[in-house]
């Protein structure tokens, strides 16, 4: 929320807002009516940890049922031969790690992976890469894919206070009728996404929430949107209005800039 705040003249201005998503009930930001707090995992900011959010993986993604989602997705009485969730916690186990349930794991694993380690050289050259830096700023990139962000008072000494590169607010964002997936999570509109962290965009070979596009120039492109009767324009168009302005030149430079993270 901070953050949000910190840039929100400079942002309105070239039309971004971006809010966090908040539920109908308690009006809270991201809460699950439980603790009001915000929650910022999953393409629409919809889970508040990494343990809900592997939970939700687990059932909606591959069809395994846990003890925090033990429903499964279809409940057909025909369908169903599993009597309690596919997947829970074993009580009995040798040792602590080995009766730890799936998402618990997969949440472990998660929690504790290095982020990724930025280039300094390629592609292209340094001075590139620099100057790259430089116009993500200047064009308006970074109001919604912040550089850095700072962990909290996490129970985890060694993830306390720590600076995270991520290049994302985790906020939502309203991006238009192009990228729309007419999905609602929480108060997510069916045009609201969470800005995607950048971090090891270089490693990747799809981009955008539904993996549309293999060219990040494509992917850049498609952030451009124009409203329709559903759903108004969206935020980024101002900024990839300047992007089009940039000169060849610069354009790779920004793309090489992106690549090396």
């Amino acid at each position: 929320m901070n953050n949000l705040a910190a840039t929100a003249n400079g942002k309105a201005g070239l039309g971004i807002g971006g809010r966090p998503n908040r539920l109908r009930p308690t009006g809270a930001p991201n809460a699950s009516g439980n603790d009001g707090t915000i929650t910022k995992f999953g393409w629409k900011a919809q889970n508040k940890s990494l343990l809900i959010f592997a939970g939700e993986a687990y059932n909606v993604e591959q069809g395994i049922s846990n003890e925090l989602f033990p429903q499964e997705r279809d409940e057909t009485p025909s369908c169903q031969f599993a009597t309690v969730p596919n997947d829970v916690t074993n009580p009995t186990a040798a040792t602590f790690a080995e009766g730890l349930g799936g998402p618990e794991k997969f949440a472990n694993f998660m929690r504790f992976l290095a982020s990724p380690a930025p280039s300094t050289s390629g592609p292209g050259t340094a001075s590139s890469i620099n100057n790259g830096k430089s116009l993500f700023q200047k064009i308006g990139c970074a109001y919604c894919h912040t550089p850095t962000l700072y962990t909290g008072n996490t129970t985890v000494v060694a993830l306390r206070k720590k600076a995270v590169n991520l290049y994302s607010d985790l906020a939502l964002h309203a991006m238009g009728s192009g990228l729309a997936d007419d999905v609602s999570q929480g108060q997510a509109g069916g045009d609201e996404f969470r800005t995607a962290p950048l971090w090891g965009l270089g490693q990747r070979i799809f981009f955008l929430h539904d993996g549309r596009s293999k060219n990040l120039k494509d992917a850049i492109a498609q952030h451009k949107s124009a409203g329709n009767t559903k759903y108004p324009p969206s935020e980024a168009n101002a900024v990839i209005d300047n992007y089009y302005q940039l000169s060849e030149g610069q354009k790779q430079d920004l793309l090489n800039f992106l690549r090396s993270l």
